[in-house]
């Protein structure tokens, strides 16, 4: 079992940047594919962006492709999400998601570790 912690989250302006990174706490993550979702309120758990457990393959929702990017370090120790040309829309808790079948995917069902999400806030 993998605990995932979030951090990296805040207040940004539309057009800004901000840099989410989720960290497994006591163990590294290169067993596992990951993933980033996000909840707004009153609105459902959404899809964000994937990444293989090589880290060979990544996936985005159509709604951050172009202007998102999720990555992972070397060591698999920290996965990551760039967040550039922020809009208000993107507003929302942002949870990181592991899956130790290496599958992934965009569905939240094949997630087994959650973290505790982040808030990010995007000013217009």
């Amino acid at each position: 079992q993998v605990q995932l912690v979030e951090s990296g989250g805040g207040l940004e302006q539309a057009g800004g940047s901000l840099r989410l990174s989720c960290a497994g706490s006591g163990r590294t993550l290169n067993n596992y594919a990951m993933g980033w979702f996000r909840q707004a309120p009153g609105k459902e758990r959404e899809f964000v962006a994937a990444i293989s457990w090589s880290g060979t393959n990544t996936y985005y929702a159509d709604s951050v492709k172009g202007r998102f990017t999720i990555s992972r370090d070397s060591a698999k120790t920290t996965l990551y999400l760039q967040m550039n040309s922020l809009k208000p829309e993107d507003t929302a808790v942002y949870y990181c998601a592991a899956d130790p079948t290496k599958i992934g995917g965009s569905s939240s069902s094949g997630y087994d570790y959650w973290g505790q999400g982040t808030q990010v806030t995007v000013s217009s």
